[in-house]
């Protein structure tokens, strides 16, 4: 399994996020300063993360990026699949999105779903807080 850069960067930005937690707001301008990602990445980055309800974005004075609920209470696995979508190894593990050609006789199938159940827990044992460190 291989991260697209964009979940790279957001696991990258949480964690940067995550070291306001509990202090002032922060910026996408800070966030990019900090991470060294550039501004509109981390812009596009706000907004995903902020529809995925893992950022909360307030305007105006006084306002910026926070973490939408502690740090703790959010996962790796949060992260990778408010940008990537759910966590699938492979395509036959969503049977709605199956279109494999050799499925009705694939003997593999059944047991991919155990391994991605795995992947997916190892993934959402590590909390951010953990990341931040």
């Amino acid at each position: 399994m291989r991260l697209s850069n964009m979940a790279d960067y957001a696991v990258v930005v949480m964690s940067a996020a995550s070291r306001h937690c509990g202090g002032t707001r922060t910026s996408a301008t800070a966030l990019a300063g900090e991470t060294g990602i550039a501004l509109p990445t981390v812009q596009k980055l706000v907004s995903i993360l902020s529809k995925a309800r893992l950022l909360r974005s307030v305007r105006g004075a006084g306002g910026g990026i926070q973490l939408a609920r502690p740090a703790a209470a959010i996962s790796l696995a949060d992260i990778i699949e408010a940008v990537e979508g759910p966590i699938a190894l492979t395509e036959c593990v969503h049977e709605q999105t199956c279109h494999c050609t050799i499925e009705p006789n694939c003997t593999v199938k059944p047991h991919m779903n155990v391994a991605n159940m795995a992947v997916r827990g190892a993934l959402a044992d590590i909390s951010l807080t953990s990341l931040a460190r």
